[in-house]
């Protein structure tokens, strides 16, 4: 009689399992229905970026944090948007190695002369996740970047602006709003924040004029002001920001860019009287009508994570302060340890505005010879832009898959989510490749993207110099 109960409530659990889409199949191998769980995104997403919610919850302020794909409508031709997606998304990788480069080398970083062939009027989809702020008054939505500083919106009057749903910021407009003069401490830290110093004219007092470049031609440039921004219900006084009057490249139909890296004109600098230097974020799968949040603050009763929270340190070097860069100590593919030279040395960076993470090509090639030998008996399909691993996979109704994971400093460990495995270039999955790619050179810093940090909350603590990572299913409510 207990065996037959012990029989029933395991079906029970089982058949729970697969109504997820995702069936546990021990440590080192996890169990992936096609049938229950799409990994292809937005077949309807919305024709523009609608407004973010958020909450404010005991001391943190929680923002809404949705897939910039929710923003581009009807896609009508997905294999050209992915193409597109992963070239802007090489693009982004050339752009940070060489503003390490430069950094390191102690240049200034230059406008890049690299053009990569895109077809007019495609929207470039690399920085890929997006929260709602107000700024003077006004609702703005913009792209969430840990790999940027300065945060900007475009404004009137604009030079050269990219088409955006919402209305473009007008300074003159608002009561609240301050220029910043060339001889203040902000428009001195542009040279350590973007690269370039900060440009004066002969008017006294001159404005502070600025200009970011994002490495493929991108750019934004304008004149630094100070405006009240809210975030949630949070009143954030003086706030310093770019006021873009030429803007080209890679943003799409959102307003603007908020920066949160490590500088001091970065969001989370500015506000470290108010989040303590403190913020999250648990970034969605991109199918369906998912969203995650951006969290503000070290408040632990706003996380939802299902694992206990594990610190490692971020390494601080004077050269790359500006970066969120761990020691990667390790990885493992089901279970078994990867040997790589490159771990211990140069450390890799996190970044959510990267989407797919690249290695350096020691460790790519030790992580997919193992994956393969594992992840048999499936025919191969050709490789897609800068992935080469590929499957064909339209005959199954569920793949076993390894469980990869990555080791960091002080024994934390990132377990890869089932969703941020396989890269899905087809909606019947006759293309489906291993999302994950290699460096050119085996000296360039590795770069953790956000396709494999889904469903994980990312914790950056400014103030201790630390990152935690804990399991979680992302969702806003």
């Amino acid at each position: 009689m207990h065996l037959k109960l012990i029989l029933v409530l395991f079906y029970v659990l089982v058949v729970l399992s697969a109504a997820n889409g995702i069936l546990g199949y021990g440590e080192d191998q996890q169990l992936f229905s096609f049938r229950k769980h799409s990994l292809f995104p937005y077949n309807n997403g919305s024709s523009s970026c609608s407004f973010q919610r958020s909450r404010k919850q005991n001391g943190a302020t929680i923002l809404e944090m949705k897939h910039k794909d929710q923003c581009s409508g009807q896609v009508k031709d997905w294999n050209k948007r992915h193409k597109e997606q992963l070239i802007a998304d090489e693009v982004r990788i050339r752009s940070i190695q060489a503003r390490i480069k430069n950094m390191i080398s102690g240049q200034s970083e230059i406008i890049s002369q690299a053009r990569i062939p895109i077809v007019s009027g495609v929207r470039m989809q690399t920085l890929n996740y997006i929260v709602t702020v107000t700024l003077g008054g006004k609702n703005m939505t913009v792209i969430v970047d840990t790999g940027s500083d300065l945060t900007w919106v475009q404004c009137q009057p604009c030079r050269l602006c990219y088409n955006q749903p919402e209305p473009i910021y007008d300074p003159s407009y608002s009561s609240s709003y301050q220029n910043v003069t060339c001889d203040s401490d902000s428009c001195k830290s542009l040279q350590s924040t973007t690269g370039f110093k900060g440009v004066c004219t002969k008017e006294k007092p001159s404005p502070c004029y600025y200009t970011v470049s994002y490495g493929d031609g991108s750019y934004t440039r304008g004149d630094l002001g100070r405006e009240q921004m809210i975030l949630g219900d949070t009143n954030v006084s003086d706030f310093v920001f770019g006021c873009g009057r030429n803007n080209k490249g890679l943003f799409g139909a959102a307003s603007g860019l908020m920066g949160l890296g490590r500088s001091g004109l970065s969001l989370i600098s500015q506000t470290t009287d108010i989040f303590g230097g403190v913020f999250s974020y648990c970034l969605p799968p991109t199918q369906g009508d998912s969203s995650g949040s951006l969290i503000l603050g070290g408040d632990f009763s706003a996380y939802k994570n299902t694992t206990p929270i594990s610190y490692t340190k971020l390494l601080s070097s004077p050269q790359l302060s500006t970066f969120y860069i761990l020691n990667n100590t390790g990885a493992s593919i089901g279970g078994v340890p990867i040997q790589s030279p490159s771990f211990g040395i140069g450390g890799i960076l996190i970044d959510s505005g990267t989407v797919i993470s690249r290695l350096p090509p020691s460790l790519y090639k030790a992580v997919k010879t193992e994956f393969l030998k594992q992840f048999t008996g499936y025919p191969p399909a050709p490789s897609f832009s800068i992935l080469d691993t590929c499957f064909n996979l339209s005959a199954y109704d569920e793949v076993n898959i390894p469980t990869i994971k990555m080791q960091f400093e002080d024994d934390v460990e990132l377990t890869v989510d089932v969703t941020g495995v396989f890269y899905f270039v087809k909606s019947d999955a006759s293309q489906v490749c291993l999302a994950l790619a290699s460096l050119t050179y085996e000296n360039e810093i590795g770069i953790l993207g956000n396709y494999q940090q889904r469903n994980t909350r990312v914790i950056y603590d400014t103030v201790q110099s630390k990152l935690g990572l804990a399991k979680e299913s992302c969702n806003f409510m």
